[in-house]
């Protein structure tokens, strides 16, 4: 069998970069390998969130994700009853008056970077008008952010949250979307552009002469060898062993993120809201009974210490489920294992720390609602940025890397990829995501310092 490109990876990075070559680019003879149904390792997993928000240093990341989320714009438009998409943003809040200057800092970062005017409110008579939520639609929504530095109008608009709460940041340009169905509309689009989909697993790759020469796949009918010149990696947290087949090391490493949903039946939490992030470290609420009892046990006493910022959650489809999701145990694992281990405990915390930016959950704290558990692996680089384009051996390719955003910016990676590939003009972000940029001195030097990732 012969293919012009062979894709490894059905998921959501697998089907973007097949719609993309094949539907905007009019490629012929794509070939995607994967042993399961599309979108249902990892891509199923996800708290199918975006944004445009994202630290430098430069603006490579916030131009991917302009590109990305424009795509996903596009398509909603396409099919806006099947392809739902909100655009409620991201609330990220503190308690503490240092991290309230952090945000300031680093919003007027972001925002000279290219993410959108940032409006900041005062409690002042000349303060920009905000646009609360329920006054927008995906369509007309603000961009950038709007930054809230008294504690008035945070309780004003945000009543449900802590009356602790110093700063608050809405950023616009964000929100969440029904992201396998989104997946799997561009997969749908790229067969019927006469895409190939083999079900079975990428046994072997032949390199001859530093370029790729075929594919051995081992599929229900047996094995057969697919010769192509053209190879992508989107194998998502299997990409680093998919690299070895050709002798590479792609610098990666998995960690495991899960989240819980559950109902919400006092609806605490309110409806009409973005992703709430709580910028703080906390130290969880418990009894004095329950205090003791957690003390005696080396396996929970470490509940009783400080655990790291970054809880967050949403509102999950349009009942009254919460989705809450929490990396409070150093998630990285040598390899990835499936199914994934799931953590029993993680309602319990999650609710707790969330309560410390919401309250009202406190609510729930003598019988937890039943929740529902389920996650995946992050592929992360080690600045969290992704691969995108060509590797040393001529004819390979990746789109990976993309641990914690696979979701949002598989539209913008597979654009900047197919360009790749197609050999169209590149954006001036393209050079940021090559993989051989760590093969520069200088920015081995720059990773030394480098500062925020944008990791949740």
């Amino acid at each position: 069998m012969n293919a012009n490109i062979l894709i490894c990876g059905a998921g959501m990075a697998g089907a973007a970069i097949a719609y993309q070559l094949a539907v905007k680019h009019g490629v012929k003879n794509i070939v995607i390998v994967d042993p399961l149904p599309p979108l249902t390792l990892t891509s199923d997993k996800s708290t199918e969130c975006y944004r445009n928000w994202w630290p430098g240093p430069g603006d490579a990341m916030v131009r991917l994700m302009n590109r990305s989320i424009d795509i996903l714009d596009e398509l909603h438009a396409e099919a806006p009853a099947r392809l739902p998409m909100h655009r409620r943003g991201y609330l990220f809040a503190t308690a503490d008056p240092a991290r309230a200057e952090a945000l300031l800092a680093n919003a007027e970062d972001i925002s000279r970077l290219g993410a959108g005017e940032l409006r900041i409110h005062r409690g002042d008579s000349g303060d920009p008008t905000y646009i609360p939520i329920h006054q927008h639609s995906l369509t007309d929504a603000p961009t950038g952010a709007d930054l809230f530095l008294d504690r008035s109008l945070i309780l004003k608009h945000f009543p449900y949250l802590t009356e602790r709460t110093v700063a608050l940041l809405h950023a616009r340009k964000c929100g969440w979307f029904a992201a396998q169905q989104f997946g799997m509309y561009m997969f749908e689009q790229a067969i019927a552009h006469g895409v190939q989909l083999i079900r079975g697993n990428v046994e072997s790759v032949e390199v001859k002469g530093n370029r790729i020469k075929s594919v051995k796949v081992a599929a229900s009918g047996g094995e057969q060898t697919i010769f192509t010149r053209n190879f992508i990696i989107a194998a998502g947290p299997l990409q680093k062993s998919v690299g070895k087949m050709i002798d590479i090391d792609i610098p990666i490493h998995n960690e495991l993120h899960l989240k819980t949903i559950f109902n919400d039946s006092r609806r605490v939490f309110p409806r009409e809201i973005g992703l709430l992030v709580w910028n703080d470290p906390v130290a969880l609420s418990w009894s004095d009974n329950e205090r003791a009892a957690l003390a005696e046990s080396d396996e929970t006493k470490w509940l009783l210490q400080e655990l790291p910022a970054g809880v967050h959650g949403r509102p999950e489809g349009e009942g009254d489920m919460i989705l809450l999701q929490w990396v409070y145990h150093n998630p990285e694992v040598s390899e990835p294992k499936f199914p994934v281990p799931l953590d029993p405990q993680l309602p319990e915390i999650a609710l707790r720390g969330m309560a410390i930016a919401v309250p009202g959950l406190a609510a729930y704290f003598n019988q937890i609602p039943k929740p529902f558990i389920d996650g995946g692996y992050y592929a992360r680089t080690p600045e969290n940025r992704p691969l995108i384009g060509p590797l040393v051996v001529a004819g390979a390719y990746i789109i990976g890397g993309l641990g914690g955003f696979g979701m949002m910016s598989s539209c913008g990676a597979s654009d900047l990829l197919a360009k790749h590939i197609v050999g169209a003009t590149l954006p001036p972000y393209a050079s940021a995501f090559l993989p051989n940029r760590y093969d520069d001195p200088r920015y081995q030097e720059i990773l030394k310092q480098w500062g925020a990732s944008g990791e949740l």
